[in-house]
Formats: C-alpha cells, structure tokens, sequence
C-alpha cells in the first residue's frame, strides 16, 4: 500500500522543534527578507514565511522595495543587513525585477547569512562535502524522506531537473547520504526509462502531471517538488498524482507536500546562522 509523505505534519513537528531550540537560546534570531516588486505569489509566500518566523520566535523583518528599484540601491540594503548584528539570516526573494542581475544580488549576501544557501561559496561546502548552509528545498525534501524511512544508502536515485535551486544541490545532498544518483533534464533521452530504473524520483521540473503513473516503479519513493496550476485553477505536482500512487512506495502530494518544509528548513537554517554567528 502507497504511504503518503504528509509534508505538513512533518513541516509542523520541525517548526516546533525550531521554536523550542529559540526559546532555549537567549536572544531572537533575526531573519530579513526583501522583496523588490509586487509579484502576487511571491508577496504570499514573504507572508507565509513572516508568520512561521515569528511563531517561532524569530525576529523576521522585510523589506518590501518597488519594482524600479535600481540593482545598486537594492545591494546597498543588503550591505546594511550584512553589517546589521541583529540580522543573522537574510533572505532576497525570487524572481526579481529583470533589469536586476540574480547573481550579483545572490553573491553580495555575506555567506554566514545566507539562508537559502545560494551563494557561491555555500554551493562550494555543499559540493565538496563540507558544513554549509543548504538551500531550503532541497534540505526539505531530505527531511521528508528520512521522515517515511526511506532508504538511501545505495539506492538508485533520479533527480528530474538541473536548476541551481533545486535539482543541482538535491543531487549533491543524495550523493552525500550514498545514493547512486542520476540527473536528468531535457535533453535527457528516453527520460521514461530514466525514471523507471529509480527507486528514488524526485521532480522538479516545472511541467504539471508530466511524470506519469507507468514511468514509476513499483514501490519507489516519489518526492514531488513541482507546483502548477492548471487553467482551471487546481494545483497540481510534476507527477500525476494518482496514477503514480498506484504504484509507488511512498509518495508526496501537492499541496501539501514539499512546499511546508521549504519554509520549515529557512527557518531551521536561520537558527543555524544565528549560532553559528553567535555561539561560535
């Protein structure tokens, strides 16, 4: 029998064991977020991540730009929280304005602060193996397969996508727990026979239901990051759902899957940055 991989009870018990280590701490880690434009999704999400912060007990702040901002005044107000002590974690929320450079925002964050372990540097430790901070998703989605007791070690391991935020640094966390692991994008031929072979799926594509139910074996592990909505308004994974729960071991749903841990990880990644900075 399928088991579901219930991303929200997971995410509920990691935020509650963040807000107990906080309340051990002494001082309230801080975390800011900016957000430069009006992208509707994005501002949900900067709420979303203000009011788990906070539950938690973590100072979180954000600092909401207009779209025009230029690129130098929007790396002046990362150079002030990188100098500001009481901002452990800081986090600049994506897609940004195109007339600002990602990379040039991305390695302008101090390394010790950056919680969604993009910047160069973070990448670096994570690929060579060292302590670093790791991007959200990623670090989530290890979480919610030690959660369902699945077995790494060896295992054959897909990961659909090669995105710095996801597939690249999934790949690297999956290598590092001994699994053997494949990547695969488009370009990749035959990518229903990739997916067949894995006993570990997971997709982050960015194409709604486009794993089916017949490129899963039977009993793998699916971990689906992907979220779309179709044109009447349903929200779906990259995989359809229930074609593949058919036949899989273990699987996530979307909602309700990946995207609670993403949060739950930024703030478990701010705690860390915080003392590491703090209690060195």
């Amino acid at each position: 029998m399928t088991r579901l991989i219930d991303g929200r009870a997971i995410a509920a018990a990691l935020r509650a064991a963040v807000a107990e280590q906080v309340a051990r701490l002494g001082y309230r880690p801080g975390l800011a977020v900016v957000l430069v434009g009006e992208d509707p999704a994005s501002a949900v999400y900067v709420r979303a991540k203000d009011r788990a912060a906070g539950a938690a007990g973590i100072a979180a702040q954000t600092r909401h730009l207009p779209a025009d901002t230029s690129e130098a005044d929007l790396l002046a107000v990362i150079a002030g929280l990188n100098a500001d002590p009481a901002v452990d974690g800081i986090l600049v929320q994506l897609p940004l304005p195109p007339h600002i450079r990602a990379r040039a925002v991305i390695e302008a964050i101090d390394p010790a602060k950056d919680v969604d372990g993009f910047h160069p540097i973070n990448v670096g430790r994570l690929h060579d193996g060292v302590a670093a901070l790791v991007p959200c998703t990623p670090l989530g989605v290890m979480k919610l397969l030690a959660a369902a007791d699945v077995s790494l070690r060896g295992a054959r391991a897909l990961v659909l996508g090669r995105s710095a935020i996801v597939g690249r640094p999934m790949a690297a966390l999956l290598t590092a727990a001994d699994a053997t692991v494949t990547v695969a994008h488009s370009r990749t031929r035959d990518l229903a026979a990739e997916c067949r072979r894995a006993e570990v799926v997971v997709a982050a594509i960015g194409r709604a239901e486009m794993v089916r139910g017949d490129w899963i074996a039977a009993g793998a592990a699916v971990i689906d990051v992907g979220i779309n909505r179709l044109p009447d308004g349903r929200l779906v994974g990259d995989v359809a759902y229930a074609e593949a729960a058919e036949v899989a071991g273990a699987i996530t749903p979307v909602p309700g899957g990946v995207g609670p841990m993403t949060i739950a990880c930024l703030l478990e990644n701010t705690v860390r940055a915080a003392m590491a900075r703090r209690d060195p």
